[in-house]
């Protein structure tokens, strides 16, 4: 092996010298198996009687990014002794920095997080540079540290800070790890390696006991088994948060943290390690990987889009309710300039108002300083008329959902602009197509679907029109980034992407209801599935009158499998039960305490619906979950197959990122994986009789003849 693609020696000065940690052909330091195996090999031929003390660095912009998250689906595909025997050929590794004759240092500027993290840890001293971030991201894929971060992090900055590292799996800036001494000095950038040299001469002199510091990391904690458990449990309860049925790594990692804290290092090591291992062989684990490798996909997909274009210098939104208000603090508390034009002052103020809302909240939250607001309000410029919109590079028209009022304002600002600025129109269940023909220049106008409350969901449909342009497509996907937002391109059809295979759900879960199942129930189990609302709640949340007039507009797009029916909704509607908006729909609202609506059971509810159910069913609760997933399912195929999204990838982001689809199911493609595609088409025959919505698109027919996963790093584990 050719180390030197990974790692050299290079001398310093007489008697000091650095490992600088330099991957060829990469962006970043990743540590893959074969710069593992690098790093190894060159601490075996270190002239150790000429060392006198070491520093660890990168030549990139960071540290180390990490373990090489592409090589982990082999690895664990492999099983687990495989998995068990690598990860303890590099704890031998990290051992071997951390009994080297001499001080150590490591030089961290940029990431070093995972295995990046673990390496550093194994050296004596961390000098961080003030742009440097660490953090153990594991549980965030389904895993937990299995190179000795569970192991080092706890005796060196304390269990209760460590269990909030883990834990949280989010990294840290520098001055966080300085004061609770993950790291031992914070320099600026430019002084990183001098700072980290001259660290290393005072412990090799004597004037710092490397011996002392070192001692800390390799022996057992020494803390009473109450404070134990009163430590990790509040640990768990302050920082664990996820349903440890869905997700088991944080509750492994503390168990393993409460085993191994009074070990010595090696049987510490060897807990975690196993601990770890199992861990890699749990579904969650393969779903939030998946999910991860999917997240890289799209943000690529998104540079491709983007190309070398940039983010608008002015923006402008058309409607001033809750949603143009959004998109108005949005834009502007991300640095571009908006200009919110309606047709009434009213309407203005109420858009202020909306905006001005958001950046109280973010006030009183921490997350905005009082001089980031107030720049962000004089970013947002009223209108009442078209002044300034000359120089305007990007409209969203935001108007009421109306297909009339929508062409009547494109057509009235296209007239307004420059001949390059693009149109959006924010729309859910409209479609480009319909209003191509209302502007004289349809290769500027997309779609862009805004996610409600647009300050809080990341995800934004970015909707290409068949006369669309890539230029278009490209300002509109820069504009999104902009906002901090992640953008997915979709082709243009009814519900686009996330609403129309929504859409599938919520017609299965009316065609329930009016079957006499009770919604509380249905609510009850999926939100136990993982939603983060039963349908009945996210009805309330979304409106009767929205949802009965997209229910209407997708339902004639799609009539084979979504014709609107007659349900609860609709005598919600009728009732004036709109939701969450009137205080009462599938359930009542109070205000809490903290002014936050409180759901609460509405016996009323039931007397109402009964008129519904003709024909009732008696069903299992898993009949129940099939019934309202499958026709899901297999409308994520179907959008596949037609190409509304051009990669599972896409689809399983967006419906996590928009609707809040179960993270630990791996997207909906990564949950048909488990499901396997033979019991998929098996379940489709069983609920044939309930329409098109169950059958079984092309695509699984042919996975279930061949064997065929959606990824690679799949196995069915639903029977």
């Amino acid at each position: 092996m050719n180390t030197e693609s990974f790692v050299r020696l290079q001398e310093l000065e007489q008697g000091y010298y650095s490992l600088v940690l330099d991957f060829a052909g990469a962006p970043l330091n990743v540590l893959s198996q074969n710069a593992s195996h690098a790093l190894g090999e060159v601490l075996t031929q270190l002239p150790l009687d000429q060392i006198r003390g070491l520093v660890i660095s990168s030549a990139k912009r960071g540290f180390v990014a990490g373990a090489d998250i592409t090589e982990f689906c082999a690895t664990f595909a492999s099983g687990k002794q495989a998995v068990y025997d690598y990860a303890m050929s590099v704890h031998a590794i990290l051992n071997t920095i951390e009994d080297l004759p001499f001080p150590t240092v490591c030089a961290i500027r940029g990431d070093a997080l995972g295995g990046g993290f673990e390496l550093a840890l194994s050296t004596d001293f961390r000098v961080v540079s003030d742009n440097a971030k660490l953090g153990l991201p594991e549980v965030s894929l389904g895993i937990m540290p299995g190179w000795a971060g569970s192991v080092r992090l706890p005796r060196l900055i304390g269990l209760d800070n460590a269990l909030q590292w883990i834990l949280q799996a989010r990294p840290f800036k520098a001055a966080e790890a300085l004061r609770v001494h993950a790291a031992d000095a914070l320099v600026a950038d430019a002084m990183l390696e001098d700072a980290a040299l001259q660290l290393i001469k005072r412990a090799a002199s004597g004037e710092i006991d490397y011996r002392k510091k070192r001692a800390m990391k390799t022996q057992p904690l020494g803390i009473s088994q109450g404070e134990l458990e009163m430590a990790t449990s509040a640990g768990l309860g302050l920082f664990g948060g996820q349903n440890p049925a869905h997700y088991p790594a944080p509750s492994k990692a503390v168990e393993s943290l409460k085993a191994t804290v009074n070990l010595e290092r090696e049987a510490a090591q060897e807990r975690e390690c196993r601990d770890f291992v199992d861990l890699t062989s749990t579904p969650t684990a393969r779903s939030l990987i998946n999910l991860f490798m999917s997240d890289r996909e799209v943000r690529r997909d998104n540079k491709n889009y983007a190309g070398d274009g940039k983010a608008p210098k002015q923006a402008a939104v058309l409607g001033a309710g809750i949603m143009g208000g959004g998109v108005a603090y949005q834009t502007a508390s991300t640095g571009t300039p908006i200009l919110m034009k309606d047709i009434n002052s009213a309407a203005i103020d109420a858009g202020l108002a909306e905006a001005d809302r958001l950046m109280i909240g973010q006030l009183k939250r921490g997350r905005m300083k009082p001089e980031q607001a107030l720049k962000t309000t004089r970013l947002i410029q009223p209108r009442l008329d078209y002044y300034g919109f000359d120089k305007v590079e990007f409209v969203v028209e935001a108007v009421v959902e109306n297909i009339a009022v929508k062409r009547a304002v494109l057509a009235d600002v296209e007239q307004q602009v420059a001949e390059d600025c693009v149109l959006a129109t924010n729309t859910s269940t409209l479609t480009v197509a319909e209003m191509e023909d209302a502007v004289t220049r349809p290769q500027n106008l997309c779609g862009m679907h805004f996610f409600n409350p647009v300050h809080l969901m990341p995800l934004v449909e970015v909707i290409k029109g068949e006369k669309t342009s890539d230029e278009a497509i490209a300002k509109a996907v820069n504009y999104a980034l902009s906002m901090r937002k992640l953008p997915v391109v979709v082709k243009d059809c009814s519900g686009f992407l996330v609403n129309r295979i929504l859409f599938a759900y919520i017609r299965a879960f009316a065609v329930l209801v009016n079957q006499g199942i009770d919604f509380v129930r249905i609510d009850k189990l999926m939100e136990k599935f993982g939603w983060p609302m039963g349908p009945a709640t996210l009805a309330d949340m979304v409106g009767m009158d929205t949802s009965v007039h997209a229910s209407a507009i997708v339902g004639k797009a799609y009539p084979d499998r979504m014709s609107d029916v007659h349900n609860a909704t609709h005598i919600l509607l009728e009732a004036g039960r709109l939701g969450q908006k009137s205080g009462a729909g599938f359930y009542r609202y109070e205000l809490d305490k903290r002014g936050k609506q409180k759901k609460l059971p509405d016996p009323a509810v039931s007397e109402l619906l009964a008129p519904l159910v003709t024909d009732p069913v008696e069903l299992t609760d898993q009949q129940i979950v099939e019934r309202l997933m499958l026709p899901f399912c297999f409308e994520a195929v179907r959008c596949l197959e037609q190409k509304v999204a051009e990669s599972v990838a896409t689809i399983d982001i967006a419906l996590v990122s928009g609707v809040g689809f179960p993270r630990h199911l791996g997207g909906i493609f990564g949950y048909m994986d488990q499901i396997g595609a033979e019991q998929l088409l098996a379940l489709s025959s069983t609920y044939e009789s309930l329409g098109e919505a169950y059958a079984a698109p092309d695509t699984i027919r042919q996975m279930a003849e061949s064997g065929d996963s959606f990824y690679a790093f799949s196995s069915p584990v639903i029977k």
